[in-house]
């Protein structure tokens, strides 16, 4: 009898522990999400998020000018300023967003933007239309581009 208690106080434990860990795993997870500067879209959230493609007349839906980085996990040149457009998303935190699109795992989105050469970098001023670059640029020049793209200041 006292090896069934004892089996299934182990059993009840190690559910436990199972759940908590699951449970922190998920925490940690969130808390990334959270501290992460540049947000990875897919079609769904790029639709309510930035402009919703399921709609004739596209109108850019945020409250902040944006940017929108087209990339690729086999993509060298976008491997480079991915850490670039995380510093940025820190430095002008409040400002502006950033987004990033796996043009591998969203075709259709990397097709409407007519993205075919990466890393393509979409700036979206809050008033005015969107304009894009073309090829990886180092942090000074995506500074430059933010200021007169994005702010619109010369």
């Amino acid at each position: 009898m006292k090896a069934i208690y004892k089996t299934a106080i182990a059993a009840v434990a190690a559910m436990l522990m199972l759940a908590a860990c699951g449970n922190a795993g998920a925490k940690t997870a969130e808390r990334k999400e959270k501290a992460k500067g540049v947000v990875e879209l897919n079609a769904e959230t790029f639709n309510d998020k930035v402009y919703d493609m399921t709609v004739e007349e596209l109108a850019y839906l945020g409250d902040k000018p944006a940017i929108v980085d087209f990339t690729a996990s086999w993509c060298g040149p976008c491997q480079r300023i991915a850490p670039i457009l995380e510093e940025l998303a820190e430095e002008y935190k409040g400002d502006i967003v950033i987004y990033k699109v796996d043009i591998d795992k969203e075709r259709e989105l990397a097709k409407a933007f007519n993205v075919s050469s990466i890393p393509a970098v979409m700036y979206i001023p809050l008033d005015g239309d969107p304009t894009m670059t073309i090829g990886a640029r180092g942090k000074e020049k995506f500074k430059q581009e933010i200021k007169t793209l994005l702010m619109n200041e010369d």
